[in-house]
């Protein structure tokens, strides 16, 4: 398996290279300057496990990378190391597919924690529905919908989306939470307060 590090910054791009080599020894670390790169990088080194991205390329405008890369790699996690704070750019970057956002002045130490979180090894059991530290908005929004039953043609014409769009936000929300139905997410979400959050 290998992990993919997209930054057109050089410097920054070999600290992560770096933080990546001292946390997992045995995996290949791929550089890339840009998204135009990446599908050829997937032929050459097959899907990544995972991708950590620069927010800020210069093939890239907003979240758009992020939607690329979640396009390419829909089972692959996602990291977004952005210059760009939080405040501005998280929940975007999370509706738009990304599993963990941090901004690249958090400092070595707390980029190499999160790292290090999705390169650990798979929990003893890994049908264990999980509970994230952070949930987007929007996936807020689709607990509390679904834990008031109600359908997909509901959620959509309350969210103002397309019912597609609707199943492919469940599928990365069941992702996250590990699980794989509706009762199971509303289940976890009352009985770890995610509707309180």
């Amino acid at each position: 398996m290998s992990i993919f590090v997209i930054d057109d910054h050089p410097l920054m791009r070999e600290a992560v290279v770096m933080l990546l080599r001292r946390l997992r020894t045995s995996t290949q670390v791929i550089e890339l300057e840009r998204l135009a790169t990446v599908s050829r990088a997937i032929a050459e080194h097959g899907e990544p496990e995972l991708v950590c991205l620069d927010l800020k390329l210069p093939d890239t405008h907003g979240v758009s990378g992020v939607r690329e890369i979640r396009q390419m790699l829909p089972d692959t996690s996602l990291i977004v190391l952005s210059a760009s704070p939080a405040s501005d750019y998280e929940d975007l970057a999370r509706e738009a597919g990304a599993d963990a956002y941090v901004e690249k002045s958090a400092g070595a130490a707390q980029i190499g924690r999160v790292l290090r979180e999705f390169l650990a090894d798979e929990p003893e059991d890994e049908n264990a529905p999980t509970i994230p530290e952070k949930l987007s908005k929007r996936q807020k929004q689709l607990l509390v919908m679904l834990d008031r039953g109600l359908s997909n043609r509901d959620i959509a014409e309350q969210l103002q989306i397309s019912e597609h769009t609707v199943k492919v936000h469940l599928w990365r929300l069941f992702r996250r939470l590990n699980v794989k139905s509706r009762s199971q997410a509303s289940h976890l979400a009352r009985t770890a307060g995610l509707l309180d959050m």
